[in-house]
């Protein structure tokens, strides 16, 4: 019978595999002969006794890794939870705990197709999709797979529902409509600071800088440290509503995020506020700050985001409007701004009753 594979060798000296039934060719990445000959014929033999050679690849692989052979996607998991801390572990336990993911977890790596992926993503949601990716990645890197088995071109990209910002007549009316004041304030500072409903359910009166009037903490997620000043309403409830030592919100901070949520929704709910969660606070910020010309590193800073992309996917839906360029020119002209390029130039002081806003928000 004739082989499916061939070699041939080209100038540069290295050896090739052609495929005489789709006519692809590939580079074997060797010029020695033995070696190519070696590697043609592991192939024809991969394609002529499929089940054979997957047993002998078994025996490879026990003979390097005593465990690669009964390797199931159990024991990846259970690896990258032994990893992680706190919050970010228990999303990986309830991430193992999926249906689609079932079936899954308990066939051995050697034994996994792409096909196998395909199924659990199709049957699963985003978060199957986004946890299966990141334990096959996991696998690789240890090399416990020598390659990936669904390649980043062939891997279904997630379809994520639309999020969207908290808007102030929203906020407004959940403020109006809530009446114990600890909530009320712990909503007043999420959309003053725009953390995480963690990170400001956390916040203690000792993270609160009166001389620099900041606040500073440090994310519960990634440990980035944050440093806020605050306006004059964040004052005048850290000087008169709260709590001066400990915690600012003791009885939220002893709830789990869940909680707190479902208590958010619940409000939202009674109100008809319908598409926002306690996270479209951080949106909000982050669009407010953009529509307004907030310089972008300092918005950045200020939620502790660590990437500029992830920074800019929370201001995606940021609206405003530039002002017409002959204006722009009259205002720039009026502050006697420096043109672009003129490096080494004195910094002219600006009159502060001379206003400049280079963008009105809608």
């Amino acid at each position: 019978m004739k082989s499916r594979y061939r070699t041939y060798r080209r100038a540069s000296s290295q050896f090739y595999l052609l495929d005489s039934v789709t006519g692809k060719r590939e580079s074997l990445r060797t010029s020695n002969p033995r070696e190519a000959a070696r590697l043609v014929q592991a192939r024809n033999d991969a394609h002529d006794q499929p089940a054979f050679n997957l047993q002998l690849a078994r025996m490879y692989l026990t003979g390097a890794d005593p465990d690669g052979a009964k390797r199931t996607w159990q024991d990846v998991l259970t690896a990258v939870i032994e990893l992680k801390h706190g919050p970010t572990r228990d999303r990986w336990s309830v991430a193992g705990r999926q249906k689609a993911l079932a079936a899954l977890l308990h066939r051995p790596l050697v034994d996994t197709r792409p096909e196998h992926f395909l199924t659990a993503i199709k049957a699963g949601t985003v978060s199957t999709n986004i946890y299966l990716r990141r334990l096959q990645n996991f696998a690789v890197d240890m090399g416990w797979l020598p390659t990936p088995l669904l390649h980043k071109r062939q891997w279904p990209q997630p379809r994520f529902q639309p999020k969207r910002s908290i808007t102030a007549a929203e906020h407004e009316r959940i403020l109006d409509a809530e009446k114990n004041p600890e909530w009320n304030g712990f909503y007043r500072f999420c959309w003053h600071l725009g953390g995480s409903q963690t990170d400001v359910a956390s916040l203690l009166a000792e993270d609160v800088d009166w001389n620099t009037q900041t606040i500073a903490y440090r994310r519960r997620k990634t440990g980035t440290p944050v440093v806020l000043r605050f306006g004059d309403e964040i004052a005048d409830l850290l000087r008169n509503h709260l709590p001066v030592q400990g915690p600012l919100f003791p009885r939220l901070a002893e709830l789990h995020e869940k909680h707190r949520a479902k208590l958010f929704n619940r409000r939202c709910r009674l109100l008809g506020i319908k598409g926002v969660s306690l996270h479209s606070y951080r949106y909000a910020w982050a669009e407010r700050a953009m529509s307004c010309g907030y310089p972008e590193r300092f918005a950045q800073a200020a939620l502790g985001h660590n990437s500029k992309a992830v920074h800019r996917a929370y201001a995606r839906h940021a609206e405003f409007t530039l002002p017409p360029l002959d204006e722009y020119e009259r205002l720039a002209n009026e502050r006697k701004i420096l043109p672009a390029g003129s490096r080494g130039a004195a910094p002219i002081q600006v009159p502060a009753s001379a206003p400049f806003d280079p963008g009105v928000a809608k």
